[in-house]
């Protein structure tokens, strides 16, 4: 197998001109003749612009984006008043009252779309709600008070989790109040309730995982942009709520929304709250980062099993239509375990995913329900893969690994891929491959057969690539750029030849699939596509605007090739004849 070696480089954008307004001789000799008159217009023109601008202010301090810029803008407090200010409610005299309802302590942070995402706290045993009579509420000041609904149950803490709407008259209203969670609408707040500021989802530390050395924050906030990277002895890691008795830690590696920490010298018998600590300098004092992540002493992540030589994960949102397909080629070819890590769906995928694992496919699902967090979460997989896995494929449920070589295999074979990677003693920790963008192919809705079957017409040019890597050979720091990740000094990556692998990738599908898209986008560092900015981004579709409006022609879209290798394939090796055609083993 012939590998060569990549040398990556990012696109940079090139400023356009600015044209200025030429000047206007007759309205300069006005102006110096009539004097009184352009004072006129002057006061005039003022009267328009001011209220004008005002509306402006007004409209942009209305909008729930305001608040999430905010906090890059905002001094925190100093870390002592920082981390009281941010411990749960625990001071209510009557937590309990006689007409059954409680009050329980949870942690809070605002979501996009004026939503907040309540998690309860580890002490506390909460179940999903039962009964129609379940009514779990999020009460706040003045009165006011929102259904809790329940979202799911954190994987790794067994924490319920909770989604509130925040009322219109706090929307404007800056710090915004954590809200009480009780069981019952009937709750009665003490008038000694304390409210403390609500964080928000882009000033957070969301997530904490455990190695066998250290542990890993997931943190939003700090680093705040691509080559944006504090350096690490700019923080410390704090475990407790406590200022007094919280144990800090020195941070070891500060990359993107990844911070790794030391363990505590101190031993920690129960699950507590981890936060990041920005050390004070010259000119700053100490600062927190506000968390709703624990530490937790028991670091077994996954049941005890034999470790897997090939595994894939993958991020997702309302997949469950593409899934089978996924995993039964990828597992086919020699994938023998899948991570899913579930983004928030609310279509089937819980539903797929057990008749998969009912037919001994080898899948797990990770609630990993961060907003804008893909690059985060995959750093997540490189840790939590770890002890499992010894290949990790990172693709996207409509990525679909092929080697032209396999053309005259009658059946797929669990060491096709394994004949992508190289040998055991080799120092390469990294095979990329690759990326063929299929476009539309003229198909309306979703392909009943499956994606390789219904998209055949790609653009001519490779477009980025998709990494397979060696776990144990990714770098401290948990870098990743989605496509790929850096790698431990020792080892090399290199990019396959297109003629030994590519990833046929079904990008452009039926308008219907594809305007998805516009709802969210994952990636921390990627423009979501209605935000007017970075229009010639390679992240963005050519000739797309920034509404979900499909384009004339769309259909014919990024048509240059047309490439049926992989559909032949796989109706040689899943389809079976019926009465009108052929079925593939993905279809029920």
């Amino acid at each position: 197998m012939t590998l060569s070696l990549k040398t990556c480089s990012s696109p940079r954008s090139t400023p356009k001109s600015i044209a200025g307004a030429g000047s206007d001789d007759a309205a300069a000799s006005q102006f110096f003749h009539h004097k009184t008159s352009y004072r006129a217009h002057t006061t005039t023109l003022f009267f328009i612009l001011v209220p004008l601008s005002l509306f402006g202010l007004f409209s942009l301090y209305c909008s729930p984006n305001t608040i999430y810029r905010a906090t890059f803008f905002v001094t925190a407090l100093p870390a002592k008043s920082r981390i009281v200010s941010y411990v749960t409610n625990t001071q209510d005299s009557n937590p309990n009252q006689s007409n059954g309802s409680r009050r329980i302590r949870a942690d809070a942070v605002l979501w996009p779309g004026w939503n907040i995402l309540v998690i309860v706290s580890p002490e506390e045993k909460v179940l999903p709600p039962q009964l129609p009579g379940e009514n779990y509420t999020c009460f706040y000041p003045n009165g006011e008070k929102a259904t809790a609904r329940f979202v799911a149950t954190h994987p790794f803490t067994n924490r319920t989790t909770f989604r509130c709407g925040l009322p219109g008259i706090y929307r404007h209203h800056h710090p915004i109040p954590t809200p009480v969670l009780a069981s019952s609408k009937t709750f009665e707040l003490s008038p000694e309730t304390r409210w403390p500021d609500l964080p928000l989802w882009n000033f957070v530390v969301f997530e904490a995982i455990s190695t066998e050395n250290d542990v890993v924050l997931f943190v939003k906030g700090p680093n705040r942009g691509l080559g944006s990277n504090k350096p690490p002895e700019s923080f410390r890691c704090v475990f407790g709520e406590e200022s007094d008795t919280a144990i800090r830690t020195p941070v070891t590696s500060s990359v993107q929304e990844v911070f790794r920490c030391s363990f505590p010298n101190k031993p920690i018998d129960t699950p507590v709250k981890v936060y990041l600590e920005a050390v004070a300098t010259d000119k700053e004092e100490t600062k927190t980062v506000p968390s709703v992540a624990y530490f937790s002493p028991k670091r077994t992540l996954t049941e005890p099993r034999k470790k897997s030589l090939l595994c894939a994960t993958t991020m997702v949102y309302n997949v469950a239509k593409y899934l089978r397909e996924w995993v039964m080629y990828h597992a086919a070819i020699g994938i023998q375990r899948f991570i899913i890590y579930d983004n928030g769906s609310d279509d089937e995928l819980n539903d797929v995913v057990e008749v998969l694992k009912s037919e001994k496919y080898d899948l797990t699902i990770v609630l990993w329900i961060w907003p804008k967090t893909q690059e985060a979460g995959f750093s997540h997989a490189a840790v939590y893969g770890n002890d499992t896995c010894t290949w990790m494929m990172y693709l996207d449920v409509d990525e679909f690994l092929f080697s032209p070589f396999w053309d005259n295999k009658s059946q797929p074979s669990d060491q096709m891929i394994r004949s992508l990677l190289p040998s055991d003693q080799s120092i390469i920790g990294q095979v990329s491959f690759k990326s063929h963008e299929f476009g539309p192919s003229n198909q309306t809705k979703h392909p009943r057969e499956g994606v390789t079957q219904g998209y055949t017409c790609r653009r001519e040019e490779d477009q980025r690539h998709k990494s397979i890597v060696l776990l144990s050979a990714v770098e401290h720091s948990l870098y990743t750029a989605i496509h790929h990740f850096g790698l431990k000094g020792e080892y090399e990556w290199r990019v396959a030849d297109t003629e030994e692998g590519v990833v046929n990738h079904y990008k452009y599908q039926a308008w219907q699939e594809f305007k998805a898209k516009f709802k969210r986008r994952v990636s921390a560092y990627v423009v979501d596509w209605t935000r007017v900015s970075n229009p010639k981004s390679r992240d963005r579709t050519p000739g797309l605007g920034f509404r979900p409006i499909e384009p004339e022609g769309w259909g014919q879209r990024f048509c240059e090739v047309k490439d049926l290798r992989l559909k032949r394939l796989t109706r040689k090796w899943f389809g079976h004849p019926v009465k009108d055609g052929y079925k593939m083993a993905w279809q029920r």
